[in-house]
């Protein structure tokens, strides 16, 4: 059995492998200016799991999980919102709310609670609406026992240490931008209250509004901050 790896594809995305080489794919978004090219090719995953529908997470129009889903039948869950909408688009999607728990190649998938608005701007044939599908982060328990807490985009919130007190994540990916996230100083709030020893930061330095840095959320938390380059691989310690 290999190590848990985990790559940050920039922006809010993040591919990880199992130590039983499950590959997790959680908010692809190609259409970032810090999307590393070597990971454009829709390669097979075991699961893809969204936050929400925000465009930066997804892709327009949701084009980045359904592009994933059917490149070799991926399970996809997410919210039971996003599931209708994708069925609706020929991908059978494992519709979930927040408490929820769901096992998919080995991993089990728990919706936690984020605080962030979920609306997806759709293109129909009238222009463009936008549908709530929501906003939740996810418990990864995989199969070594490694537990992460993804929080998606969220700011900091006190039920923060349910997090804590129900799953003790030892690693936590977490954003540190600001303007439509929590920031550094926050975030270091937000690990205060999680207790995980290693973060792993995203959601920065995609466009200038995202001004939060690693350096900064050092300045916040005794956790060891590991910031990767958008294609860069960090492999757990067991």
């Amino acid at each position: 059995m290999a190590n848990l790896r985990i790559t940050w594809l920039g922006h809010g995305g993040i591919l990880y492998r199992s130590p039983n080489d499950a590959g997790v794919w959680v908010d692809r978004w190609t259409g970032a200016p810090t999307y590393p090219d070597a990971y454009r090719k829709a390669e097979r995953v075991s699961v893809v799991a969204p936050t929400h529908g925000h465009f930066d997470h997804v892709g327009d129009d949701l084009a980045d999980v359904l592009e994933l889903a059917k490149a070799d039948g991926a399970a996809v869950v997410c919210s039971h919102e996003m599931s209708i909408f994708l069925g609706s688009k020929g991908v059978e999607a494992v519709g979930m709310n927040k408490g929820g728990t769901f096992e998919a190649a080995g991993i089990g998938f728990t919706m936690v609670h984020a605080d962030h608005t979920g609306g997806a701007t759709l293109t129909t044939g009238d222009g463009q609406v936008t549908r709530d599908f929501g906003s939740w982060g996810w418990v990864l328990q995989f199969e070594d026992g490694t537990t992460v807490y993804h929080s998606g985009d969220t700011d900091v919130f006190g039920d923060m240490r349910l997090v804590e007190q129900r799953f003790h994540p030892e690693i936590v990916v977490l954003p540190i931008g600001g303007h439509y996230t929590m920031g550094p100083r926050d975030a270091g709030i937000a690990l205060d209250m999680i207790g995980a020893s290693t973060v792993i930061p995203v959601h920065f330095g995609t466009f200038p509004a995202l001004a939060g840095t690693p350096e900064q959320l050092r300045d916040h938390t005794s956790a060891d901050v590991v910031a990767l380059e958008p294609g860069e691989t960090w492999e757990a310690q067991p």
